[in-house]
């Protein structure tokens, strides 16, 4: 009998299937916070709700999979509606032990400090789940001493915070709850449900004629058409309704517009509230310090980097040290303008980062600043001293971003900055882009990091002796509206995306979440003078390393 032939259309279907079969066998089995990305012709292109998210290549795709299940937070049991205040965690009602140390009850510097902490809700029956978010520091206040400490969820209701001992002398912990479980549970059912509670809008005029309309890359469907300004080189997208009376050409300007006013019920509103489980601490069932005797002959030395599971550094004497990588010096006026001279430092972010360039605009010579005639808060800004060959630039982000009317013209991607960049030992390239994400799924900031990523990548090939330096987001003040747009909680997480975007590539992290964590003054979205001048301590240490003054 004999055998049935396959067509040329069954074979090729079969190739198929063994070709995509082999590459995702591929993919499974490599180290995914190493690779780095190549361009790749075909692309998946996904969407989610209303959003509309960038085509991933087949590596993105499964890297931005592997990073969402890495980074999930643990699940908090869903509470009867209306949700219930008094079955969610008090902070009143919660308690912290610090466990006991080695033989006699003795700490020395380099030994590990172990603090248990137990959550109760509002009617002080212990908590059987975990999912709170809490923040853990240890600090001496007349040493000028503080660091952060890595909480570990027990997933029961029980929580560790793990401190390594590096100073001698008194050592206070502090625990904070900063939102039960429960409210992350609706902070993470915002960004799903509602990522255009932040709205934005353009600006489009034509002689006489003008009209305002939203935009987004979150836009719920209408019967009115869209402008798409998706770019093209990087491929990010964003839309606005176009107009009814003019074109999409005559787009102007970009602007946050607003916040929607109601996007919770009086229940959900009871977990946000300030001095009560917001941002609160939470009190000893005993001692809150230990006295740290000096290190035991012999004892290893702390060490970690800003990549790892453990303290980056810690203050000391109001002087930051970082724990592997770059030691940071001290840098005066003279020191920072000898240490830039002959160099351009150029600044890509939100206003974290335009804050230090403020910083250094002041510190160095009053002559320095060159008006591009920009808005204050926008920018774009550049300082130039020719006599030495020193130049220092800031740029905005593209967006989303917050600010006040912006121009069209000076809408910029990262990506593509650095892209128009030669680069070379004289160029210091610094980066930051987190506050403005939000509001928005976790995918959509994921691919812009990962268009970043690519960016930096060709501009390193191309000139391996260029510095990159990226600062991560920093904990701030938080009330009820500032929770919902930009939360501690939405911070973290996007913190550690950013981590695994760039682990593996050869750049300096500048970890503002710890510096301001392990410092004792309040958290402000814009860190104060202090905090401010140990980054940039840290910043120029990277650029000259042996020229501390």
């Amino acid at each position: 009998m004999k055998a049935p032939s396959c067509t040329r259309r069954e074979i090729c279907t079969l190739f198929l299937f063994l070709t995509v079969f082999v590459l995702i066998f591929v993919l499974r089995h490599m180290d995914i916070l190493e690779f780095q990305p190549k361009v790749k012709s075909t692309i998946i292109m996904l969407k989610c709700s209303f959003c509309t998210f960038q085509p991933l290549s087949p590596e993105d795709a499964l890297e931005e999979r592997l990073i969402l299940d890495s980074t999930a937070w643990p699940e908090t049991p869903l509470l009867p509606a209306p949700i219930s205040l008094e079955q969610t965690s008090d902070p009143a009602h919660s308690n912290f032990t610090i466990l006991p140390g080695r033989k006699g009850g003795q700490w020395h510097v380099g030994d590990q400090l172990q603090v248990m902490i137990q959550t109760f809700d509002f009617q002080g029956r212990p908590k059987k789940s975990g999912g709170d978010f809490l923040l853990a520091r240890l600090h001496n206040r007349k040493l000028e001493a503080g660091m952060a400490g890595q909480v570990v969820d027990h997933l029961n209701g029980s929580y560790s915070a793990v401190f390594s001992l590096l100073w001698e002398g008194d050592a206070q912990v502090e625990v904070t709850l900063v939102h039960s479980g429960e409210a992350i549970s609706v902070l993470n059912r915002l960004n799903r449900d509602q990522p255009d509670r932040m709205y934005y809008k353009s600006l489009f005029r034509s002689g006489s004629l003008s009209e305002t309309t939203l935009c987004s890359v979150c836009l719920k469907p209408t019967q009115q058409p869209l402008c798409n300004y998706t770019d093209l080189r990087t491929g990010e997208p964003w839309f606005c309704y176009k107009p009814k009376s003019l074109s999409c050409d005559a787009r102007i300007n970009h602007f946050r517009a607003g916040f929607k006013e109601k996007v919770l019920n009086a229940n959900e509103e009871k977990l946000f509230q300030s001095g009560v489980n917001l941002k609160v601490y939470i009190w000893a069932s005993g001692p809150t310090n230990v006295t740290v005797l000096p290190q035991k002959e012999g004892q290893p030395q702390v060490k970690s980097s800003n990549v790892t599971s453990g303290p980056s550094g810690y203050y000391y004497q109001g002087v930051w040290r970082a724990l592997g990588g770059t030691t940071v010096h001290e840098f005066n006026a003279s020191a920072i303008s000898q240490c830039l001279k002959g160099k351009a430092v150029h600044m890509y972010g939100d206003s974290t980062i335009r804050q230090w360039f403020e910083f250094l605009n002041a510190t160095l010579p009053d002559d320095f600043e060159f008006d591009l005639h920009s808005l204050k808060i926008t920018g774009p800004y550049m300082s130039l001293d020719n006599a030495n060959s020193m130049l220092v630039t800031y740029r905005c982000h593209g967006p989303p971003i917050h600010f006040h009317p912006i121009s069209t013209r000076e809408l910029r991607y990262i990506a593509n900055e650095l892209d128009d960049l030669v680069g070379g030992p004289k160029t210091v390239v610094i980066c930051d882009i987190w506050a403005h994400f939000g509001t928005f799924p976790m995918e959509i900031y994921i691919r812009r990091l990962q268009s970043i990523r690519r960016a930096v990548v060709r501009l390193l090939d191309r000139a391996p002796d260029t510095l990159v330096v990226i600062r991560t987001g920093n904990p701030r003040y938080l009330d009820l509206f500032v929770s919902l747009i930009n939360s501690d909680w939405y911070t973290l997480q996007r913190d550690k995306v950013l981590r695994a975007i760039f682990k593996g590539l050869n750049v300096h992290l500048i970890d503002a979440w710890e510096m301001t964590l392990a410092h004792h003054l309040p958290h402000n979205i814009h860190p104060l003078p202090p905090i401010i001048r140990n980054m940039i301590n840290h910043v120029v240490s990277s650029i000259c390393p042996q020229n501390g003054g």
